[in-house]
């Protein structure tokens, strides 16, 4: 199988399962996938594989309206770096043109966007798929675009357009969400009017979007081979620091080798480990100050500090003597 026809677990998939109550090993027996798949390095599936996995998914929820249970987990507390970028951007527009560069890196899917006076349409394509795509992934990636307009710009945005090969039922409930019918049609698809699709994001952070951008890129050059051995690090920090992990040893091992190869390897590229685990806590810390309300005790544990304390000694230390008050402070003035 070539590496260009594989696609990566995305971890927020036992989190998913978590929040929507739904059992992660009956899942997976259903779709006839590894019962350790999402505890694997660097876990990587087909399109076929990705489309059972949704299929197992929809058979263990017997639940209509998984799709827009689904669709609507998107919001500012979820931790992941393309959600991030695209709430950064300055309108849809922009906002679903980024994603399309980087959605390889969600799972077996494109997005063609085209914008003009009509407004902006955006097909949502499956690589490699040898069948139609499961009727709640068609719908979750639907509402996710309706669902990122609205949170981001806070009105009620209603496409002018929603198609699907197979439009999700019961449809009362999905069309009083999207505000009107899913459509039949070949494709899966929306169009957004030109008004809608260049409204004002009021999440919009141009720094934010010049700090994300490299890890994306880093991202994607890393599922291609082509990243160095300290982008893979920051790429692995950016998924597990949330997770309350840090360590180097659990970094080597998601980076499928051993502490001592790691440091060797950093060693090699006049890198250090803790010198790149102190950057991406200092740009975490200092993106959380000043785009949430958290408290610097829930931002210390989002970054992986065990105790406060040591954040705010850390933090001391980055900033001259400044408090995360201060610095959030001084980014609202």
């Amino acid at each position: 199988m070539r590496k260009a026809d594989l696609f990566p677990v995305h971890t927020g998939w036992r989190m998913l399962l978590r929040d929507l109550g739904i059992n992660t090993t009956r899942v997976l027996q259903r779709a006839g996938l590894p019962p350790d798949l999402f505890a694997r390095e660097e876990a990587a599936i087909t399109t076929d594989e990705y489309f059972a996995l949704w299929r197992g998914l929809e058979e263990e929820a017997a639940d209509p309206l998984l799709g827009l249970r689904i669709g609507q987990t998107v919001s500012v507390e979820m931790f992941d770096p393309l959600l991030f970028a695209a709430l950064c951007s300055r309108n849809l527009a922009t906002a679903v043109t980024r994603i399309a560069q980087y959605k390889r890196l969600i799972g077996p899917m494109s997005l063609q966007v085209k914008s003009g006076a009509e407004g902006t349409r955006i097909e949502i394509g499956f690589t490699h798929a040898t069948s139609a795509p499961p009727v709640s992934l068609a719908t979750a990636e639907l509402i996710f675009y309706v669902q990122l307009a609205r949170l981001a710009t806070r009105a009620n945005v209603i496409p002018l357009k929603i198609m699907s090969p197979v439009p999700p039922q019961p449809d009362a409930d999905y069309s009083h969400y999207f505000g009107r019918l899913v459509q039949r049609a070949k494709s899966v698809a929306l169009l957004f009017s030109a008004e809608d699709a260049a409204r004002p994001f009021l999440t919009a952070n141009e720094k934010m979007w010049q700090f994300f951008e490299p890890e994306l890129r880093r991202n994607l050059s890393y599922l291609t081979g082509e990243a160095t051995t300290a982008q893979r690090v920051r790429a692995a920090l950016l998924e597990l620091l949330p997770a309350g992990e840090s360590s180097m040893p659990v970094v080597a091992k998601k980076l499928g080798m051993s502490a001592r190869t790691l440091q060797r390897r950093l060693g090699e590229e006049k890198q250090s480990y803790q010198e790149l685990l102190d950057q991406i806590r200092e740009e975490l810390a200092r993106y959380y100050l000043k785009t949430t309300k958290m408290s610097g005790a829930e931002i210390s544990f989002l970054i992986g500090y065990e105790h406060p304390s040591s954040f705010f000694r850390a933090f001391s230390e980055w900033t001259g003597g400044q408090t995360p008050e201060q610095v959030r402070n001084l980014a609202s003035a």
